[in-house]
């Protein structure tokens, strides 16, 4: 088993801000949460966004960011690991993800966001479905991560965090953080 955060990138294609605001944003604190260490996305270029993603790494810890490419084939050409797609379309992740998982490359995951270019199902090294029924690309991409690290992600506490949450079984609470630094 890889380390986390180490070695998962994700690639949103085709943002679009004033239909995909929240969904990239959800893509991407899904991609946080579960273990991806940057996003990489194309579409129209989002400081807001950005923005966003930067406030949560500042109050709940964490190194995750992301990266703006006007293009995707500019994300992927310098790529050096394996490429995973996540499509309907392809085959199901029970059946791969053993494969995936045991790759020493490091691997970039790529999910839709208008049409996918046919390009990205031949650069792909697997196209990997999570279900082949209509559903969203945060789903698709919180299953297979949860899938990926076998939910031991789920407990991971990020570093630098000024706030967290304390499980309770009933009500929230928050627990502040101190910082403590050293001269």
């Amino acid at each position: 088993m890889k380390d986390f955060q180490n070695n998962i990138v994700v690639l949103r294609l085709s943002h679009r801000p004033s239909r995909d605001k929240r969904v990239s944003t959800h893509l991407f604190l899904a991609a946080r949460a579960l273990g991806a260490y940057e996003a990489f996305y194309t579409g129209t270029k989002d400081p807001s966004l950005e923005e966003s993603i930067k406030k949560i790494n500042e109050e709940w810890g964490g190194t995750f960011k992301i990266t703006y490419f006007s293009n995707w084939k500019n994300a992927v050409k310098n790529w050096e690991g394996k490429i995973v797609h996540l499509t309907m379309y392809g085959i199901p992740f029970q059946d791969i993800i053993e494969e995936v998982r045991t790759s020493i490359e490091p691997i970039m995951i790529i999910v839709g966001g208008a049409k996918v270019p046919g390009e990205i199902y031949r650069i792909s090294d697997w196209n990997i479905s999570v279900t082949n029924q209509p559903h969203s690309e945060i789903s698709a991409l919180a299953l297979f991560l949860n899938e990926f690290y076998q939910g031991k992600y789920l407990k991971h506490e990020f570093q630098n965090a000024k706030i967290n949450i304390r499980p309770s079984k009933n009500g929230k609470q928050i627990q502040k953080i101190k910082q403590v630094f050293k001269h």
